[in-house]
């Protein structure tokens, strides 16, 4: 089988974690003793919770981090039946404690992880041979590098994994990127190739300028800002927007899509389903305007969900989100 016809989706979460989650029953005090409705604690990181989705939903897909076998993010993740790739490391992975309040305002607290100094070489080697052909099935469609860097990576290790895929297996996987700071305008400004992109906001004016509240507040802004993007060798752009929906920017079109009316309870994980939900409809062959609607109707039922639970496709609603097309040109 053949890239091509793969619908296998490796997530590289350089910087994983194990997320717990505090509810609380009223707002947030500082200083103050609060007790918790609610306590979870999920394997977690960008690409870890997209391969969460994937598996929920019955998808393909392979998990790649960094984390010794009984690592509790390792154990979590296989307790929950999905597939991992792993770098031995020899240290604790982090935790991350986000702290939740019944309007939906999330708290987060995130630890800076363990150094993986002189590991990126064995990284980069790792996520292209977890892409290729293996015994268990076809190589990869797509290969998502999400996330923060954990300390020890240099700037440009994106742009080393990226280069790392592209010689192993050239056009045949595709590259899709989560990321934000440093890292991700290294990567931009490395020149490699990126299929797809998936900033929010305040991730798109780091890279391109702007106002985020201006990109939230009208959507020809918003896409005109994500064509910018497409100028640093990028395919496409999947501009999530929260509330106000997202934005999807093509070779061939622009379009919007207005995120449904919901009673949020967490926004942990809401754009990580969201991409999923976009790939998940990408490897079913579906046109672009339905990407779109899957991913808001993923992000949407996220932040719907409490503590950093995340939704499978039938917990979704795609057909109840209404997807235009933009009245600007796809390309600058």
């Amino acid at each position: 089988m053949t890239a091509a016809s793969s619908s296998r989706i490796v997530t590289v979460t350089p910087n994983p974690s194990l997320d717990r989650t505090i509810e609380l029953a009223g707002e947030l005090q500082r200083g103050a003793v609060q007790r918790a409705t609610r306590s979870t604690a999920e394997p977690g990181g960008k690409g870890v919770n997209v391969s969460r989705v994937i598996v929920a939903s019955g998808g393909d897909t392979i998990a790649v981090l960094p984390g010794d076998e009984l690592d509790p993010v390792l154990v979590g993740l296989a307790t929950r039946g999905i597939p991992t790739a792993a770098l031995p490391i020899g240290a604790p992975l982090r935790s991350n404690v986000t702290v939740t309040e019944p309007t939906g305002t999330t708290t987060k607290l995130n630890e800076p992880g363990p150094s993986l100094a002189g590991r990126l070489e064995d990284l980069a080697a790792l996520v292209a041979d977890t892409a290729a052909a293996t015994a268990t099935g076809p190589a990869a469609r797509w290969v998502v590098l999400a996330g923060s860097l954990p300390p020890g990576l240099p700037d440009d290790a994106l742009a080393v994994l990226v280069r790392a895929l592209r010689a192993r297996h050239g056009d045949d996987v595709r590259i899709a990127v989560d990321s934000s700071g440093v890292p991700f305008t290294a990567l931009l400004q490395s020149g490699e190739r990126i299929d797809l992109v998936k900033p929010n906001a305040e991730e798109l004016a780091e890279v391109v300028g702007g106002d985020p509240d201006a990109f939230e507040r009208d959507v020809v802004v918003a896409a005109q800002a994500a064509r910018r993007l497409r100028d640093k060798n990028v395919g496409t752009v999947l501009l999530t927007l929260g509330s106000a929906g997202a934005v999807l920017v093509t070779e061939t079109g622009s379009y919007v899509a207005a995120a449904p009316r919901i009673v949020a309870r967490s926004t942990v994980g809401a754009g990580d389903s969201a991409l999923a939900g976009y790939l998940l409809a990408e490897v079913a062959g579906r046109p672009p305007e339905d990407r779109l609607a899957q991913a808001v109707a993923s992000g949407a039922a996220a932040a719907g969900l409490p503590g950093s639970d995340v939704p499978a496709l039938d917990q979704t609603d795609p057909a109840s989100i209404t997807v235009r097309a933009l009245p600007v040109p796809a390309a600058a």
